[in-house]
Formats: structure tokens, C-alpha cells, sequence
């Protein structure tokens, strides 16, 4: 009986697990859900939490360097670290210039990216050279949408892509959730089903032999 009951509470363990991830994915849904209808508060909240990231980070980065002390990177970490505890104060204290400095900035990265891919392929001609004209001529669209309405873009922009973002991670995490789960409860059916004929007492061994 510790055989069959060990495997059953690790598949609940397991089961439980992805449950948890299932409502963390919905938890991320309904924020995306929320930041895409409140994209300015969503843009505000994401360069709050950059620049949080930047600042634990470049302190993270300085202890690192001062622990390394007496090495070869120690000024080069200590200068990294200084750059970004620099950079998150900077954000935390100006979130509205620092969002039309990523919106201005993801904009040309729009730009080149799709004139980039609009020239490959029309030089390559591969296999992908419709997709890739498509994902070009949709990146220099978009670049030019956003850099045609800057600074005021800067409001939503960030906010919209950092909430897709939340969006589909929470989708993947629901479907990675309830898929883990569907296959959990097959291998402990499995499981049951073998534990139960392994218990079945074998007809051969229980019959009487008859006396002669």
C-alpha cells in the first residue's frame, strides 16, 4: 500500500502545482485586461517597476563588486552598477520623460527593424519571403504610427505593450496549467489501473487442485 499511495500524492502534488499556475495566468490576464483599458496607468506602473528593477539591481551589482574587490572587474561593475542605480532614480523621478525616451526609442527600433527586413527580403527571396515582407512592411507601419503621434504616444505605448505582454504570458500559463493537469490525471489513471490489477489475486494460484 506505500507503493500505490506515494505515486498518488505526487500526481495531487503535481496536480495542485498546476493549478496554482493556472491562477497565476489568470491573475496575469485580467491585469493585461486592465492595463489595456488603462493604458496610461499601465505605462506609469511599468516605468515605476523599471526603474525599481534598475535600482535593486545596480545595488545587487555594487555589493557584487565590492565582494570582487581586488579583481579585474571590479571598476567595470562597480561603473555598471553606478549606471543603473543612476538610470532608476532618474526613472523613478521623471516616469513621463523616461516613457516618451523608450516610446521614441522603440519606434526607431520599429523603423529599422522593418526596413531591415523589408530589404532582406526582397534581396533574399527565401522560402519566408512573403512572411517576412509582411513583418517588415507591419514594423515600419507601426514605427511610423508611433513616431507620427510622439510625444503623445508615450502615454500608451509602453502601457499597451507591457500589458499584451501580461496577457499572453497569462494565457501560456493557463494553458500550460490546465494542459499539465489533464496529463497528471491520465498518469495517475494509469497508475490505478495497474495498482488495481497488480491487487487482483491470480485465478490460476487461488484454484483448489484437485486430489487424485
Amino acid at each position: 500500500m506505500a507503493r500505490s499511495t506515494q505515486p498518488k500524492s505526487e500526481t495531487q502534488k503535481l496536480s495542485r502545482g498546476f493549478g496554482w499556475l493556472a491562477a497565476l495566468g489568470v491573475l496575469l490576464v485580467l491585469a493585461g485586461l486592465v492595463g489595456l483599458i488603462y493604458t496610461g496607468v499601465a505605462t506609469l506602473t511599468s516605468m515605476f517597476l523599471f526603474g525599481w528593477l534598475l535600482l535593486i539591481g545596480g545595488a545587487v551589482g555594487l555589493l557584487h563588486a565590492i565582494q570582487a574587490r581586488g579583481t579585474n572587474f571590479f571598476w567595470l561593475g562597480v561603473v555598471v552598477a553606478a549606471l543603473n542605480i543612476a538610470a532608476g532614480a532618474v526613472i523613478l523621478r521623471r516616469p513621463e520623460a523616461a516613457a516618451e525616451a523608450l516610446t521614441m526609442f522603440a519606434a526607431l527600433l520599429f523603423l529599422t527593424g522593418g526596413v531591415f527586413r523589408l530589404v532582406g527580403s526582397v534581396v533574399v527571396r527565401g522560402p519566408q519571403f512573403g512572411w517576412t515582407l509582411v513583418q517588415g512592411a507591419f514594423g515600419l507601419l507601426l514605427g511610423i504610427l508611433v513616431l507620427a503621434s510622439w510625444p503623445s504616444s508615450s502615454k500608451y505605448v509602453i502601457g499597451s505593450f507591457f500589458s499584451l505582454a501580461l496577457l499572453f504570458d497569462g494565457l501560456g500559463l493557463i494553458a500550460t496549467g490546465f494542459g499539465g493537469r489533464r496529463i497528471v490525471g491520465i498518469v495517475s489513471e494509469q497508475l490505478t489501473g495497474q495498482d488495481g490489477r497488480r491487487d487482483e489475486p491470480d485465478e490460476a494460484a487461488t484454484k483448489p487442485v484437485p486430489s487424485e
